[in-house]
């Protein structure tokens, strides 16, 4: 019995910890999510040598069809048309927050990048009617948090195509 009620005293203890733990490798995992679809249209941008659009959306379809949404869950990228009436092409498609509980997401709807991978502007990148702007100050940021994590991650791009992840309020090399 005192073996027992060591034992449960002890989960009770480290239940919080390991709650506050999951929460902040849900947060990690969206932002290596994102960081990897953000390099990736980066990539292919470059690789097809041809603005791409990275954005967030609500559906969970990968095709032609779907357009961006500011609170979307799934993100996707495609080509953008070189003319009116060019057919654009969805490359890639990825899950963000679908099953990782309360982590919200706050930043860009949409990023375009060039033959170059650097973002650029676009007044209509083909995603619905939202136009594609150079952020303010040139960098894109994304936030990812989540209630009762003890840690926020940024995922900036960079208006020369830096892509990076970083630890909010955090000292050194992973801070910004």
């Amino acid at each position: 019995m005192v073996t027992i009620s060591l034992l449960g005293l002890l989960l009770g203890l480290a239940a919080p910890a390991f709650s506050t733990w999951t929460r902040n490798a849900q947060v990690r995992s969206v932002s290596d999510a994102l960081q990897s679809g953000l390099r990736f249209a980066q990539s292919e941008a470059v690789r097809r040598n041809r603005q791409v659009v990275f954005f967030r959306t609500s559906s969970k379809l990968c095709d032609d069809s779907i357009v961006s949404n500011a609170t979307g869950i799934y993100w996707a990228m495609r080509t953008v048309p070189l003319v009116a009436g060019d057919a654009v092409e969805t490359l890639q498609c990825g899950a963000l927050t679908e099953a990782t509980g309360n982590v919200s997401i706050t930043g860009p709807r949409l990023l375009c990048f060039n033959s170059a991978g650097r973002l650029t502007a676009n007044a209509n990148p083909g995603v619905g009617n939202q136009p594609c702007a150079v952020p303010t100050g040139g960098v894109g940021t994304y936030v990812v948090s989540n209630t009762g994590a003890d840690r926020s991650l940024n995922v900036t791009v960079a208006l020369g195509g830096q892509v990076r992840m970083c630890l909010v309020g955090g000292a050194g090399p992973d801070g910004c």
